[in-house]
């Protein structure tokens, strides 16, 4: 397993690191956009680069790129909210995303305000739905970029950071350990679970405080505002 695993992470590493960047952050761009983010696989393409980072400076050059190319993106989701949010959600894509999934983001947001714009970066399908729906919302973009700023960059950080630390830990152990392609692939593996584990819970938990929302009798819509 060495020697495959070995010939992948070099084959990744002679690409362009310009070009290696660039393709993260166009890919998170579009992971992020409404248009586009359930079908890209942004976060894989972060993880596939960041296997090739060897360099602090790199690290940061990639985390910069990843973030600029995340903010882009929920940027976008937010004019496009703005200025055609209606339309969208009546639109073929929009009856495709699933009228629950928009109730689902608009309580979402109406109950959390700005901590539901930062949580969504982690959760699936809100991440692409929860900036479009704060544009239509009369929540300005100053604050909703102040909220969904820091997520990217934590984000960015934990997605770059594990797969940077899981493809070192391989390098500095394959030559003396032939079974070093298992750690490398443990290593992963249990991130990724322990993402979707954590995204689960947290998904539960909205859900069950959104449907005791949705039975209470008053909402505080006020939260929008925070």
């Amino acid at each position: 397993m060495n020697e495959a695993l070995t010939w992948i992470l070099d084959a990744v590493r002679s690409v362009d690191p310009g070009l290696r960047v660039l393709l993260a952050g166009i890919a998170i761009m579009l992971e992020t956009s409404v248009l586009v983010g359930l079908i890209v696989p942004g976060d894989t393409i972060v993880i596939v680069a960041g296997t090739a980072v060897a360099t602090p400076l790199e690290a940061v050059v990639l985390g910069a790129a990843v973030v600029v190319g995340s903010l882009l993106g929920e940027s976008l989701g937010y004019l496009l909210g703005r200025v055609l949010g209606p339309r969208i959600r009546r639109s073929r894509l929009g009856r495709r995303i699933g009228e629950a999934n928009w109730l689902r983001s608009e309580r979402y947001l109406e109950r959390r305000g700005g901590p539901a714009i930062f949580i969504s970066r982690f959760l699936p399908v809100l991440h692409s739905l929860v900036p479009l729906t704060v544009g239509m919302s009369a929540y300005s973009y100053r604050r909703f970029l102040a909220w969904t700023a820091p997520a990217c960059v934590l984000w960015a950080t934990l997605y770059i950071g594990v797969a940077a630390a899981a493809a070192g830990t391989y390098r500095e152990l394959s030559e003396s350990i032939h079974f070093a392609g298992y750690i490398f692939v443990g290593i992963i593996v249990v991130f990724l679970a322990l993402v979707f584990v954590t995204k689960k819970v947290i998904e539960r938990a909205e859900r069950r405080h959104m449907t005791g929302d949705a039975d209470s009798p008053t909402t505080d819509a006020g939260n929008v505002e925070d």
